[in-house]
């Protein structure tokens, strides 16, 4: 059995996967299997992907299914007892994983942990805004107000999947928000305090670029979450305000640009509420 197991979910990205995937094969740890999930790819991306050379588990999806479930394939399909995601139009340093291997090696009743990250935007390096810097420990009230954890940037003990679940198959954006929130409900997730990828953004094919209506999906996963908190739980009415106060930011914006709701995302919201 291998230590690590590293998942690369990839859609049309013939121009970024070897970056990714010689991101991987250059790190300095060197105890890992890598799994690439193309989930339908219409571009060459499975051809560079075959002609790379390099050692994987290359699985294709027949048609596009989404993220969350090229990620879901890849963790059920792995053979170790930590997971490491990499987006395909990121790439890791080469002592990420090692740092983190480490980690885990030392604390053991830790169940995820991830590391800093520097931001490319247009081709350039940014600083992130001050409510991005990340932090470690209970995260969980502000992984509320936004997505904290960075899918590149994690590694999660295999078995708490099967406490918390998989990723989300129908939400289209917004799964590593979702996963996030059910993670750290219940759980600490550790920041180690070095550099571990390059995460690039503003590309015009990146989901966060395709939806407008990112909050409907916060406030459903958010919902969801809702509905399944032991009454307990100490932050229950957090979560509740925090859906009250995406909803009518969302549903201002909706009423202000003439625009209508995704489809079938009120009848969700008011399903899992009313149940």
């Amino acid at each position: 059995m291998t230590m690590v197991s590293v998942i690369i979910p990839v859609y049309n990205r013939q121009d970024t996967v070897i970056r990714a995937l010689k991101s991987v094969v250059s790190q300095t740890f060197r105890d890992f299997e890598l799994i690439v999930v193309d989930d339908g790819s219409t571009d060459n991306t499975v051809k560079i992907i075959q002609a790379s050379g390099i050692e994987l588990n290359l699985i294709v999806h027949a048609d596009n299914y989404g993220v969350s479930a090229a990620r879901n394939t890849g963790i059920l399909k792995a053979n170790s007892n930590l997971i490491a995601f990499l987006d395909s139009d990121d790439y890791w340093l080469p002592h990420k994983l090692q740092e983190q291997v480490n980690f885990f090696k030392e604390n053991i009743h830790a169940v995820a942990c991830q590391t800093k990250e520097k931001w490319i935007r247009n081709d350039k390096q940014v600083n992130p805004g001050l409510r991005h810097i990340k932090s470690g420990g209970n995260i969980f009230l502000k992984s509320l107000d936004l997505c904290y954890i960075s899918p590149s940037a994690i590694m999660i003990r295999r078995s708490v999947f099967d406490r918390i679940g998989l990723f989300d198959e129908s939400l289209n954006v917004c799964e590593d928000y979702d996963l996030w929130l059910r993670l750290t409900s219940g759980h600490e997730v550790y920041l180690l305090d070095t550099d571990g990828l390059v995460r690039i953004g503003s590309r015009t094919d990146q989901l966060s670029s395709k939806y407008s209506g990112m909050d409907s999906f916060r406030i459903f996963a958010a919902s969801k979450l809702y509905r399944n908190l032991e009454e307990n739980f100490i932050y229950k009415d957090s979560v509740l305000k925090t859906i009250g106060k995406k909803g009518q930011i969302y549903s201002s914006g909706c009423l202000k640009r003439s625009r209508v709701a995704e489809s079938g995302f009120y009848s969700k919201l008011v399903s899992i509420l009313s149940q």
